[in-house]
């Protein structure tokens, strides 16, 4: 681990024992892309375990860290469970609290377990989005101009990052964001507490222990909830979502909203390129690239999926390049080789923070050999679509990206072109999948999400 992490674990320990009167047992950084810190401590002879959350590194938080403690403590205090919070760290930035058991995951769970779990989480979610606005509010948790722009304040906070961070030309997202613009979801005036990246908790023996990751939770369109958990459905597994809505229907006494949910659902696969597009153009070092390039790329693909199920447009299909063999090949795979031998297997390094880096930059590597295979023939079709869109072909890929986005901004107030740079997005969004990594890896596998109709 570098030195300022461990800096920063040494100034949270400090922390927790002069705020807490407690004795840290251990205390780990967990290795992943944002600061969050596990520890144990003994307070008054009894061993607690707690989670302590960082702000994140390689953008900005789409609302302030202390707007995510403040809901998540205001939840918990209305009998909604979420973790108990325990206090506020100025350095590094931070919030504290419980740590929960169970699994965030279905893994060797039993399918009635599942279903109640999930039920158990609807349940929780009625509750929630029946509490009375007001409080929350008057405590600073954000909220529209009116109920009737519910569903719009969360959408402008990402874009309002995306702008102030943007380095690049970036077509698809201007695209997306001029069609919400003339097309946007409408909340009817429905106005609740929401977590909004929704389908986040622990479960155990077919009970929600604590909904977690409030992290770009406001005042919004309940419907923002049940539409933005469709995407973690393709990797956690929740049920048939019909079925979903209609117990949550008869839990609640609000009627699903179909066409809110569409578009809210459209809105909700924009949010990764919005908040980490420009780090994937321009990482720091402590940018985890390929998870946040997986995670760009798969959501662009289901943005384009579901504005062509809004529009009732068939996608196109793109083939599969040909392999080709480039002098760094050797090299590049070589180096994938000795970075997995270094992070996974009898062979990795002992400490786990090192090992998730070197794990990344394993994926890099195999990224990096996969551009060498199909970057150029991927490129070339790019620029034979712009070919015939444009009636020119650009000089580069980089050259198409901006004047790709200039035609797209010109067409913005009236989307004269919607259809057709629809389907040019989508196939551009399957080349890019393409290249993640190798066919049939983890990386560059897409998982479709179930559709509404």
């Amino acid at each position: 681990m570098s030195e300022q992490p461990r800096q920063d674990t040494a100034q949270v320990q400090a922390w927790l024992e002069t705020n807490l009167s407690s004795t840290v047992t251990s205390i780990w950084r967990q290795p992943r892309w944002r600061p969050v810190w596990f520890a144990e401590v003994e307070r008054n002879g009894v061993t607690q375990s707690l989670v302590v959350r960082g702000d994140r590194t390689d953008m900005p938080l789409i609302f302030p860290l202390r707007h995510e403690m403040t809901l998540q403590a205001m939840l918990h205090e209305r009998d909604i469970p979420t973790p108990a919070v325990l206090g506020w760290i100025d350095e590094p930035m931070a919030y504290v609290m419980e740590r929960v058991g169970g699994q965030q995951h279905f893994e060797n769970t039993s399918d009635a377990d599942r279903a109640s779990a999930v039920d158990d989480y609807l349940q929780i979610l009625a509750r929630m989005h029946a509490l009375d606005v007001e409080p929350f509010a008057a405590a600073g948790i954000m909220r529209a101009e009116s109920p009737e722009l519910s569903g719009l304040l969360g959408l402008r906070q990402y874009e309002t990052v995306y702008r102030s961070t943007k380095n690049g030309p970036d077509p698809f997202i201007e695209f997306c964001l001029g069609w919400l613009r003339r097309n946007p979801p409408q909340s009817k005036g429905r106005e609740s507490v929401i977590c909004w990246d929704s389908g986040q908790f622990h479960n155990a023996d077919g009970k929600i222990v604590a909904v977690l990751d409030l992290e770009i939770g406001h005042i919004g369109d309940p419907m923002m909830d049940l539409a933005a958990w469709r995407m973690r459905d393709t990797i956690v597994g929740y049920g048939d979502f019909p079925t979903l809505y209609a117990r949550y229907e008869e839990l609640s006494g609000t009627e699903i909203d179909i066409d809110a949910l569409m578009r809210h659902h459209f809105a909700f696969t924009l949010t990764n390129q919005l908040a980490l597009g420009q780090a994937v153009r321009r990482p720091n070092v402590d940018t985890d690239l390929m998870t946040n390039m997986q995670w760009c790329y798969e959501t662009n693909l289901f943005a384009t999926e579901a504005l062509a199920e809004i529009l009732q447009v068939e996608l196109p299909t793109v083939d599969e390049p040909q392999v080709r063999e480039g002098r760094a090949s050797t090299p590049v795979e070589h180096m994938a080789t000795v970075l997995k031998s270094l992070s996974v297997g009898d062979g990795a390094v002992d400490d786990e923070f090192l090992k998730y880096r070197l794990r990344a930059l394993f994926r890099e590597a195999r990224h990096a050999a996969r551009a060498i295979e199909i970057g150029d023939q991927v490129s070339n079709h790019d620029l034979d679509d712009l070919h015939q869109l444009l009636g020119h072909r650009p000089a580069d890929w980089f050259t198409g990206e901006a004047e790709l986005e200039a035609f797209v901004l010109a067409d913005a107030e009236t989307g004269t072109y919607d259809e057709e740079l629809l389907e040019l997005f989508h196939k551009r969004n399957l080349r890019a999948h393409q290249l993640l990594g190798p066919p049939g890896s983890a990386m560059a596998t897409h998982l479709p999400i179930q559709t509404f109709r």
